[in-house]
């Protein structure tokens, strides 16, 4: 038996299929993982997300502490209750766990990291506090999380849980947050869709997740969140990236500040290492044109020089440069295959590559990734 949310008996009374993810015995579905996928791009609904951890950070060096245990950039957090999503880093630049950093004031930061990763995330940040000094780090197990993402998500929210706080929260741009107490709103998510991330009380999230959902707001699993997920060009840890891996080749170069150059983050010299010799693979977008489904640890093959840039045609056997899938999946809203893989970096958005689906060599186009944000297609 792993460990348990504090919406464990309401998954259960709902008739959800528990399975394991990251020790936590959690909901892979209600029913029909479709269904829900398409309750949440058309409507709006519910996570519990409550194995998430949430960590806080405190002291009068804690800017100073954040700016070099992670790769982006704290100072862009210029107003309280703003959010920067970032990568924390080895010191070969290989990806630890990504994560969200919440500014709240001056001396006081939350991040939430990933549940899978909770061991050796903890002992990272904590050995990293104890050896800078001035910091203090408090694990939050006493609260839980619930997302309700969805284009009525919000909307659903104010008339559940009421509507003074669309007075509080309605005004918030994404990633952005406010606390009221013990309660914190955060327009963040998973999905690529509006919506909010709400933590709060471990005592109060039964009654919560009963307010949401006597308001029609209805319960989705993890299995819906992977492929919302991945429709959404969203990184999954362990998947998309790892410690044997970097942020520039995970597609994930936008959450790196190398600017100012003055700033030192663990991870830093690796990073610029590997841009001055070149970053050797890169993570794309993949769509499939023939039938099938693509698979997470597919081989994918892709041809040299003229014809991995312009499309034209197969890859040969034998002379194919080798990448992988890292997600993939059936997308829901596109009715077609989709993946992220990891494939040199000479390999361009419109080029054809193939990928080995149970010993047969299928047609995929490379693409830029969102494949879909706020219910709609982003592929041309």
């Amino acid at each position: 038996m792993g460990h348990r949310t504090p919406l464990y008996d309401q998954h259960v009374e709902l008739g959800a299929k528990m399975v394991d993810f990251g020790g936590w015995d959690m909901p892979i579905h209600y029913g029909s993982q479709i269904e829900e996928h398409h309750q949440v791009r058309r409507d709006a609904g519910m996570f519990d997300v409550s194995h998430m951890v949430v960590s806080d950070f405190k002291g009068e060096k804690v800017r100073d502490f954040l700016r070099s245990l992670v790769a982006n950039n704290i100072d862009k957090l210029k107003t309280p209750g703003r959010a920067l999503y970032t990568c924390m880093l080895n010191s070969k630049g290989g990806v630890i766990d990504d994560l969200i950093v919440y500014y709240l004031n001056d001396s006081w930061y939350r991040i939430v990291s990933n549940a899978g990763t909770h061991d050796k995330d903890m002992a990272w940040m904590k050995a990293a506090a104890k050896e800078f000094g001035g910091v203090t780090m408090t694990e939050r197990p006493d609260l839980a999380m619930i997302a309700v993402q969805g284009p009525n998500a919000k909307e659903k929210v104010y008339a559940a849980l009421g509507e003074n706080l669309r007075e509080t929260a309605g005004k918030l741009k994404p990633f952005h947050s406010v606390t009221i107490g013990e309660l914190m709103i955060a327009t963040t998510g998973y999905t690529g869709e509006d919506g909010f991330e709400i933590i709060l009380p471990a005592k109060a999230a039964v009654f919560t997740w009963q307010m949401l959902g006597e308001d029609g707001i209805k319960p989705i699993g993890l299995g819906a969140r992977d492929t919302l997920r991945l429709e959404a060009g969203m990184n999954l840890y362990g998947s998309d990236m790892d410690e044997t891996t970097t942020p520039l080749e995970s597609g994930l170069a936008w959450t790196v500040a190398l600017e100012p150059k003055e700033r030192k983050f663990i991870g830093r010299e690796a990073l610029e290492q590997q841009l001055a010799v070149g970053v050797p693979r890169q993570l794309v977008g993949l769509l499939l044109e023939d039938k099938g489904v693509l698979r997470n640890h597919m081989k994918v093959y892709s041809a040299q020089g003229d014809d991995a840039r312009d499309g034209g045609g197969r890859a040969a056997s034998g002379t194919a440069a080798e990448g992988e899938i890292m997600s993939g999946s059936f997308s829901p809203t596109l009715n077609q295959s989709i993946a992220l893989a990891r494939v040199p970096a000479g390999v361009a958005p419109g080029a054809r590559v193939e990928v080995d689906v149970r010993g047969k060599r299928l047609i995929a186009k490379v693409v830029k990734y969102p494949f879909v944000r706020n219910g709609k297609s982003c592929l041309e």
